[in-house]
């Protein structure tokens, strides 16, 4: 049973955060288009404002990895 717990809690470390990620690179990816649409040297800065969010997956990720192994 343990093990079936510690691997619930895996899967919601990299779930929520996932979900989370999704819905937040789909706001910003839709302000960006209109963003770059009038302005198209903000290229760069909305890369990064994109890849921003998905530190979240890749730290649950991390943690995801930490409680399956601990």
């Amino acid at each position: 049973m343990e093990k079936v717990l510690m691997a619930f809690a895996a899967a919601l470390a990299i779930g929520i955060p996932a979900l989370a990620t999704a819905w937040a690179q789909s706001r910003i990816g839709a302000a960006g288009a209109g963003t770059l649409a009038e302005k198209p040297e903000m290229t760069g800065t909305i890369i990064i404002m994109l890849a921003i969010p998905e530190t979240m997956v890749i730290l649950g990720f991390v943690v995801a990895a930490m409680i399956l192994v601990l």
